[in-house]
């Protein structure tokens, strides 16, 4: 129930993707034409997963919404060994494409808004799982290339040692005086969604984020962007004052600081003035080494046990129609702190502007830096 930066190689970035994507796609081609994953049985997938032995993730570390346990459960249930490299969403693809003729991982976790740019490049290969039908339809393509499993929610995450007075809206933010850290832009969606809550909460929204461009523009003229990473440690050592987290990652962020230091405090609020909802979608490498394993882990993640332990780990599950235990809903924020929450509703709007965020981040927002 831990959480991870989902950063690694901080030289690669989404322009790296979409460069790599111009090179062959032969092998992704064959491995599709050699595994039709939706034409197999359940059982089928099992018996050749176990025969597998082993599923190689990226983006899908332990402590990143309790990936932990789903790990160690579907090596305790089918047998399935597993290793992780943490990166971002943009990294993950790009070593998808990379790696097409010596492929080594079968799996990875991306931001919603990568999901049809991976479907697009061929990088995926489609299995819809046998909870098909309990997916809503803005969090699936049409055949199963990329299948959102959970969801979060812009937040604040405040130090209380150094900020008295915890920020509730984006505005709270620009009249306040302390840094601000929102990460990466260029690579992580995390940030990326940050720059749209602080739209949304300006009047804009996926169509137009000019207004989100503007607030952190300002922010970095008054002396306060904070351009560190987002890692558990700056924020251990007190280096992030207030932080732009997922929800799921905040909470977590909090609780795995109180328990190696019970004198820490944070506070994790909901902006009231508007922010973005938006999920984590799971792609199956196209030329997966191990794409039975990979099927199945993806099955086991869409699972009632796969969507508690998500929800544990602070995450919202996709699936409206699993039950989750009074302990577990106990740790989740208010649903009243959402109000002002929505989803993206023009997906191809924001793959577009997300596309072009970096290099505007970079003329518009990091030249203002002082």
């Amino acid at each position: 129930m831990r959480l991870s930066n989902k950063r690694l190689f901080a030289g690669l970035a989404l322009s790296s993707m979409l460069i790599l994507s111009a090179c062959g796609t032969e092998a992704a081609t064959t491995t599709e034409a050699e595994v039709d994953l939706n034409a197999l049985t359940l059982g089928e997938i099992e018996t050749q997963a176990q025969e597998e032995g082993h599923v190689e993730s990226v983006g899908m570390p332990d402590t990143w919404a309790n990936w932990g346990e789903t790990w160690e459960e579907l090596d305790t249930t089918y047998g399935l060994t597993h290793a992780d490299t943490d990166m971002s969403s943009a990294e993950e693809l790009a070593l998808f494409k990379a790696e097409q003729n010596n492929p080594t991982k079968d799996i990875g976790d991306v931001g919603q808004s990568f999901g049809p740019v991976a479907e697009e490049d061929g990088l995926t290969l489609a299995y819809k799982t046998s909870y098909w039908d309990d997916i809503p339809e803005w969090a699936k393509d049409d055949d199963g290339d990329w299948i959102v499993g959970y969801y979060g929610t812009l937040s604040f995450i405040t130090n209380s040692e150094k900020v008295t007075d915890a920020p509730t809206s984006f505005a709270d933010i620009l009249a306040g005086d302390y840094k601000v850290t929102v990460g990466d832009v260029n690579a992580a969606t995390q940030a990326q969604n940050a720059v749209l809550a602080a739209a949304i909460a300006n009047g804009g929204d996926e169509t137009n984020l000019d207004p989100g461009i503007a607030f952190f523009a300002q922010l970095a003229e008054q002396g306060r962007l904070d351009l560190g990473d987002t890692s558990l440690a700056r924020l251990e050592s007190g280096e992030i004052e207030v932080g732009l987290f997922w929800d799921f990652n905040a909470l977590n962020y909090a609780n795995q600081v109180a328990e190696t230091n019970p004198n820490a405090s944070f506070e994790v609020t909901i902006p009231q003035d508007g922010t973005i909802q938006s999920g984590y979608a799971t792609v199956i490498n196209a030329t997966a080494p191990n794409p039975h394993a990979a099927a199945l882990a993806r099955e086991y993640i869409l699972s009632d046990e796969g969507q508690i332990n998500l929800a544990k780990g602070y995450a919202r599950p996709i699936r409206d129609n699993v039950e989750l235990p009074q302990e577990v809903q106990d740790i989740l924020l208010p649903a009243e702190q959402y109000v002002k929450a929505q989803p993206v509703s023009d997906f191809d709007a924001w793959e577009e502007a997300a596309a072009g965020l970096g290099q505007r981040w970079q003329e518009e927002v990091l030249t203002k830096v002082k």
